[in-house]
């Protein structure tokens, strides 16, 4: 007989200690907590992460995409799954908790399960995805994305900004690149479903004074790449009215995407992050600009007529100043809903532990976007302090993980029992 979820405590100090042992694995050369898709201080938490799969009583391989996958075996080994999980990369100066509390949470539930002889009916699968943050190819989630088919060959091709080829940085990280596209989840492995326990990364929870955010949706990303081409020409001489400058064409590019994430009516954010321009000399005017940007919602309607508006306000922007662009759009993913059932039961776990919780959408992307490919998907929040993350002040209070590992425990049991 199952025991009540409430006795599914998890150990706070034990939480704590994985926390801060896993904090200690970064790059020294970089601020904050930075271990980024392939560096070194990546390759040395998997291996912690693999070792504490183990002590956890997990059977851990890596698969073809190089996600670190422990199973728990539930009596019925041709039962769907259940899976859980997150990932321990980084951007670079970034905190840490932003994935780190749902693979470390999972752990902690496995262990709680193991300590009061819990055998689940279905298989559970934790899982520490492979690099799920933004990287410089252009690519989030590359271990959930190869899971769910949505990594092809092509995408191997791509190049960072140093030139190096996507297909050779898993080379040389010890991963066949055949072998990540051949590590697609279909009828083979069937998921009853999956659920990720996360750190809000925003405001709305702290805000509202609830632990636990049940997520509603995960917002759909555009990615804008702009280059504009102007003329260079002596800055000193050059009258102000006959240039032809590129960096000014940018600068209202800047601005227009900001006026456009000021302006959605439900959720909607837009952010540039990135002008590089040439030649780059104090006495030459800016001949070219490549500018990078992204824009965010839940609302796929907005997000579909807010890029078109910007991109034909940039172009009209940069006529005015005799520059000439190329905007470019690229879809990170599309917005994705929680799975109602999912929703359902995360919610009732909550209520029935007597623990306040609020609806709330996700505007960060995370690996169950690409999950909901193959199962009903939801997601756990946890409050942000302030909501800071992807930087060296990003909080979450310990007592607020132990509750949300409580809720993820819970929840999984219910799944575990439920058909569909």
């Amino acid at each position: 007989m199952l025991p009540k979820s409430e006795s599914l405590s998890p150990l706070p100090q034990r939480l704590e200690h994985d926390l801060e042992e896993l904090a200690r694995i970064r790059d020294p050369e970089s601020g904050g907590w930075t271990r980024t898709m392939f560096s070194e201080p990546y390759r040395a938490s998997r291996e912690w992460i693999r070792s504490r799969m183990v002590e956890a009583g997990l059977d851990v391989h890596v698969d073809g995409a190089g996600n670190i996958v422990g199973v728990l075996a539930g009596r019925r080994p041709g039962a769907p799954s259940l899976v859980t999980g997150s990932h321990t990369d980084t951007v670079e100066s970034g905190g840490r908790f932003d994935g780190a509390v749902g693979v470390l949470g999972a752990l902690e539930m496995v262990r709680q399960l193991n300590e009061h002889d819990v055998r689940l009916e279905r298989d559970l699968l934790v899982v520490d995805f492979l690099g799920e943050e933004s990287n410089d190819f252009g690519l989030s989630c590359l271990g959930s994305r190869a899971l769910a088919g949505e990594l092809v060959a092509a995408d191997l091709d791509r190049h960072d900004h140093e030139g190096r080829r996507l297909g050779d940085r898993y080379s040389a990280f010890g991963l066949d690149p055949a072998g990540v596209l051949g590590a697609v989840w279909s009828r083979s492995r069937p998921l009853h479903g999956y659920v990720e326990l996360h750190v809000e990364q925003g405001p709305l929870l702290e805000e509202r004074g609830a632990p636990i955010g049940v997520v509603t949706a995960i917002a759909g990303i555009e990615r804008l790449l702009a280059t504009f081409a102007g003329r260079p020409d002596h800055a000193g001489t050059m009258p102000m009215g006959d240039r032809r400058d590129a960096l000014v064409a940018a600068a209202e590019a800047v601005l227009a995407v900001r006026r456009e994430g000021c302006g959605a009516p439900v959720h909607g954010v837009a952010t540039t992050s990135r002008l590089i321009s040439e030649p780059g000399s104090a006495n030459v005017v800016p001949a070219t600009v490549r500018m990078h940007a992204e824009m965010r919602s839940v609302d796929t309607a907005w997000l579909s007529s807010a890029t078109r508006r910007l991109a034909d306000e940039i172009r009209a922007k940069a006529e005015g100043y005799g520059v000439d662009v190329d905007v470019q759009w690229s879809t990170d993913n599309v917005s994705v809903p929680a799975s109602g059932e999912v929703h359902e039961v995360v919610s009732g776990a909550a209520d029935a532990l007597g623990i306040a919780w609020e609806a709330v959408p996700s505007g960060a992307t995370h690996d169950a976007v690409h999950m909901a490919r193959l199962c009903p998907m939801g997601m756990i929040f946890v409050p942000s302090r302030g909501g800071r993350s992807h930087c060296p002040d990003e909080w979450t209070e310990l007592e607020h993980i132990v509750t949300g590992v409580q809720v993820l425990a819970a929840t999984v049991l219910d799944m575990d029992r439920r058909t569909r």
